[in-house]
């Protein structure tokens, strides 16, 4: 018959000639092994095949930088992307890549640069979410498996404040390089008080919490006179205020004020 068993409650399934065989806790070739044995009584070199037509439960865990992370509880053959709609889709703060762990006994992730851990029992691979919502990798919505586990990571973030336009954090996304001249581009370029002489770069040192004061010459970098310095993520640039600038535009408003006040009371 090529109509699917069904494993019961107990996990038990009920196969012709041989009656109740016990299928949970077994891989398929364990359960294939097992029915050859209990079929030699009745055929003479059985051959059995066990395939898995379908999941009536998938425990799949995601975590991270989704809307509602977790264990979903998913039925039927779903794919990586139906199950991050189902996780209430990506934070505007997740990353590009994401990683998948797997158990060999659902076979290894088919996709690129897979590899088995140190324990032998899982596969686990890097996931290019952003290329594969972008549509350039459509490969990459693989089919899910029980027990998967997919772990979306936090983005890289860097942050330019002070006299720019757009201050604050920004995504990296999957750019593997930005420049100071790119992270003021994103900031939409700088206000007419910004000291355009100099910016100061506070960078993390290695393993440690504090942060080291980078000099950068804007001047000379957006003049092309020296090499554009490239960011690292959790760098902050701070573009100060040129405080010549500000004087003479407060000295300015003063006179102006001044002025306007001797026109209206009759100074003039």
């Amino acid at each position: 018959s090529n109509k699917p068993i069904w494993i019961d409650t107990g996990g038990f399934i009920n196969v012709p000639l041989v009656g109740r065989v016990k299928a949970a806790g077994l891989t398929i070739q364990e359960l294939e092994a097992q029915l050859n044995v209990q079929l030699k009584p009745f055929v003479k070199a059985p051959q059995v095949v066990v395939a898995i037509s379908e999941f009536r439960s998938q425990p799949v865990s995601i975590l991270g930088l989704v809307t509602t992370p977790g264990v979903l509880q998913v039925q039927g053959r779903k794919t990586l992307l139906e199950v991050l709609s189902l996780a209430g889709g990506l934070r505007p703060e997740a990353g590009a890549v994401a990683k998948i762990t797997r158990r060999l006994d659902y076979g290894e992730i088919p996709l690129p640069g897979a590899t088995t851990d140190a324990s032998g029992q899982f596969s686990v691979a890097d996931l290019q979410l952003k290329a594969l919502i972008d549509g350039k990798s459509p490969e990459q919505n693989i089919l899910i498996r029980p027990h998967d586990v997919i772990s979306v990571p936090k983005a890289d973030i860097l942050y330019v404040i002070g006299q720019v336009k757009k201050s604050g954090g920004f995504v990296l996304g999957d750019r593997r390089r930005t420049t100071v001249i790119e992270a003021l581009a994103m900031a939409e370029g700088m206000l007419p008080l910004a000291n355009r002489k100099r910016a100061d770069l506070l960078r993390l040192e290695p393993g440690k919490d504090e942060r080291i004061k980078i000099e950068v010459k804007l001047d000379k970098i957006l003049s092309g006179k020296e090499k554009d310095i490239a960011l690292q993520p959790e760098d902050i640039l701070i573009i100060s205020t040129n405080v010549a600038k500000g004087i003479t535009r407060k000295i300015g408003e003063t006179a102006l004020s001044m002025i306007t006040s001797r026109a209206i009371y009759g100074g003039y």
